[in-house]
């Protein structure tokens, strides 16, 4: 009864299951595909793309117009020329990398960016490009050709979205994305040591750091001019000190960011592959692990006992009489509980078996107490009945006492 109640409890605890899909919620249900993205101008832009540009223009500024006139002939002209290069290089790459279309040819050849995809039915078609087709573009692609569901375009030699040019890279703009990535590297790395070098002198020398022509008409070490040469702006050295600490933070997030990117593609060059490869081997790695898991799983439970209700049986050798206790194992408890009471029922029959030999003739030679030793001069009983029961009686004050198995008590021949 209290299964069934609470077997019930649980039904109508469960949530029902939908008969109907909510609103948006399958993946067979046909919503109006938006049009392609031609490059990463396309609207809308995205938040990264945003920061990207903000970053990059803010460190120009405080390279070119702040830090580096600071730095002594002839190492500012040298870091002028370095920085120079690096952020015009990474200026015109990303430029590219971003208005560059990396679809497909046949899918450059056909497509229309102002008109809506084609609805995609997965109850007809499984995947967008199966046996090299794509059934979103209706084009026939290469082997290398992936459907990009961000930029909703069919594209060459894809190797992944990237958020910071708003565009897909692949085969006809991933040299532009190197490039960039290796320039911007450079570029803030070379602000970085540039920075450090001006807190450095600071302290340890600063008249190295003044050697500018407008410093000369200034007395004292506390003033400081910035964007030198054209637009001279007084500052203090400690406003000088805070930009400069504020740069070298943002610096190293950047220099952490595209170290780290710059190095996943010198290994994806060294390995051969894309970065859309590197992703699908690491997931089908991951499910083999996921299916290689499940078979030890599988193998464990295989070697538990597959009958759960086994039993104990105790049989304890009775005179002229055998018993038998069986209990159905329900737990580590209940195997305990039933163990322990077999043991004291098969201690009760040996007990009683004694009493018997020590009543009807059954003794046992061999299980002789000391106590059974003092009474072996007493009479041989009688096979009538009526004097077995009389010598009995006569003899129950020699009978030794029983523990009681299952209390604390002593049992006599009476409680027998």
């Amino acid at each position: 009864m209290v299964a069934f109640l609470t077997a019930k409890m649980n039904c109508f605890s469960q949530r029902l299951r939908r008969t109907a899909p909510m609103r948006g919620g399958s993946k067979n249900e046909l919503v109006p595909s938006k049009p392609p993205r031609m490059n990463g101008w396309s609207w809308p832009l995205q938040a990264f793309q945003v920061g990207g540009w903000l970053v990059y223009s803010y460190l120009a500024i405080v390279s070119f117009g702040i830090y580096i006139p600071l730095l002594p002939l002839p190492w500012s002209h040298v870091v002028y020329a370095l920085a120079g290069i690096a952020f015009v290089v990474h200026f015109f790459a990303h430029i590219a990398a971003v208005s560059i279309d990396p679809a497909d040819v046949s899918v450059r050849a056909k497509q229309k960016y102002s008109s809506p995809m084609p609805l995609f039915d997965r109850t007809k078609q499984p995947h967008v490009i199966q046996n090299l087709h794509c059934y979103l573009c209706d084009v026939k692609v290469g082997p290398k050709v992936k459907h990009c569901s961000a930029c909703n375009k069919c594209v060459e030699d894809f190797d992944h979205h990237c958020k910071w040019l708003n565009n897909c890279v692949g085969g006809r703009n991933y040299w532009c994305f190197f490039v960039a990535l290796v320039s911007a590297t450079l570029g803030v790395f070379l602000l970085f040591a540039v920075i450090l070098f001006i807190f450095i002198q600071h302290y340890l020398d600063p008249n190295s750091l003044r050697t500018a022509p407008q410093f000369h008409s200034m007395l004292g070490n506390g003033t400081w001019l910035v964007f030198l040469p054209l637009a001279p702006i007084k500052t203090s050295s400690a406003g000088l000190l805070i930009l400069a600490f504020i740069t070298a933070m943002l610096s190293i997030t950047c220099l952490l960011l595209l170290g780290h990117l710059l190095c996943f593609h010198f290994y994806l060059f060294y390995k051969g592959i894309s970065t859309y490869d590197y992703v699908r081997r690491r997931r089908q790695k991951e499910a083999r692990s996921i299916e290689t898991g499940n078979e030890q799983d599988a193998k464990v439970n295989n070697k538990t006992p597959q009958n759960q209700e086994s039993s104990i049986d105790c049989e304890p050798a009775l005179s002229q009489s055998s018993g038998t206790c069986k209990f159905a194992d329900k737990g580590p408890l209940t195997s305990r509980l039933s163990g322990s009471l077999c043991t004291e029922l098969e201690s009760f029959g040996k007990s009683a078996e004694k009493e018997n030999s020590f009543h009807y003739g059954t003794e046992n030679p061999t299980e002789k107490t000391a106590r059974e030793m003092s009474v072996s001069d007493t009479k041989s009983w009688k096979p009538d009945a009526e004097e077995a029961q009389g010598s009995i009686m006569k003899t129950v004050p020699h009978i030794p006492g029983v523990q009681d198995p299952l209390g604390s008590s002593i049992m006599t021949s009476d409680d027998t």
